[in-house]
C-alpha cells in the first residue's frame, strides 16, 4: 500500500539505531530486498531504505549505549505542540524538537511508563512510502508494565481511543483514531527479558514467517520467539546480527 501522507497521531516512520551501519545495511537488504545507499556525511551516515523507489525505513548511527534498537515515530502536525502535551501529561522529552535539514522536524520522548518513541513533523520527507505489504513496516506495539497508565497518556497526546480484547495478562489493546487501528498496547509477557525496558516494537510484514525466521538465522541474526500463530496471522520475534529486536508477521488478511 503506497502512502503519501499520514494523519496526526499515526505511526509513520521507523528507524534503526546501530553501531555497525554497513553490517545493518547488508543484513536488511538481504532480508527484505531493500535498496540502501550510504547516507551523506552531513546526515551522519543516516541511510534511507527504499522499496520500489519509495522510502520504507531508516538506518542511522546509534545515539545511546546498549544494544541497537528500532524507534517508532508518530506523525504530528506540530512537534513543538506535541512535545508540550507530552510533558503536560506525565511523559518526558529526551530530545526537544529540532529541524532535520529540510526534510522534517523531530523529537524523541517517552511515555509515563518510560517507553521511548519519536515525533515526526513532515516537510520534504512524509514518512514510509509503502506500508502493510511484504517487506515493509506494518504495525507498532507498546509492551509495558503500565498499560493503564499508558492508555490515557496516548489519548491525551495523540487523540487515540483504546479498545481492549480479553482480560488479565492476555489482554490486548488496539489504539484507534476513529475506526482505524493504528497501534497495539500489551502488558509485558513472562518471556520478556527482565533487563529490557518498556518499549515500542516494530513489525514488518513478510510472505512467510517461517522462511523469514530461517533466513534471519542464516544471515547472522537470531530467533527470540519462534514462529507461532496469533489471531491476526503468524509471527516471530527476532534479532538482527547486532541484537536489535523486531517482529516479522504474515497476516491472515492484508491490512489497509
Amino acid at each position: 500500500m503506497e502512502v503519501d501522507a499520514y494523519p496526526n497521531g499515526v505511526p509513520s516512520w521507523v528507524d534503526l539505531g546501530t553501531s555497525d551501519l554497513p553490517k545493518a545495511r547488508a543484513f536488511y537488504s538481504d532480508l527484505f530486498g531493500w535498496s540502501i545507499e550510504e547516507g551523506p556525511p552531513e546526515a551522519g551516515g543516516y541511510s534511507i531504505a527504499e522499496l520500489r523507489g519509495r522510502p520504507v525505513a531508516g538506518l542511522g548511527p546509534q545515539q545511546n549505549p546498549g544494544p541497537p534498537y528500532w524507534t517508532v515515530y508518530m506523525n504530528v502536525d506540530s512537534a513543538d505542540a506535541t512535545a508540550t502535551a507530552i510533558t503536560d501529561n506525565g511523559g518526558q522529552v529526551f530530545m526537544p524538537p529540532f529541524d532535520v535539514m529540510d526534510v522534517g522536524r523531530m523529537a524523541i520522548a517517552a511515555d509515563p511508563t518510560g517507553a521511548a518513541f519519536g515525533l515526526w513533523e513532515p516537510k520534504q520527507h512524509k514518512g514510509a512510502g509503502i506500508v502493510n505489504e511484504p517487506n515493509t513496516f506494518s504495525w507498532a506495539e507498546l509492551v509495558t508494565d503500565g498499560v493503564e497508565a499508558a492508555k490515557p497518556f496516548y489519548t491525551s497526546v495523540f487523540g487515540w481511543t483504546a479498545e481492549t480484547y480479553g482480560e488479565g495478562a492476555g489482554a490486548y489493546t488496539e489504539a484507534k483514531l476513529g475506526d482505524r487501528s493504528v497501534a497495539g498496547i500489551m502488558a509485558r509477557p513472562p518471556t520478556y527479558p527482565a533487563e529490557a525496558p518498556n518499549s515500542w516494537g516494530v513489525y514488518f510484514t513478510v510472505t512467510d514467517t517461517d522462511e523469514a525466521a530461517a533466513r534471519i538465522n542464516e544471515l547472522g541474526g537470531s530467533t527470540f520467539v519462534p514462529p507461532m500463530d496469533i489471531e491476526p496471522g503468524r509471527f516471530a520475534v527476532v534479532r538482527d546480527p547486532a541484537g536489535a529486536f523486531f517482529h516479522v508477521i504474515t497476516m491472515k488478511e492484508p491490512r489497509g
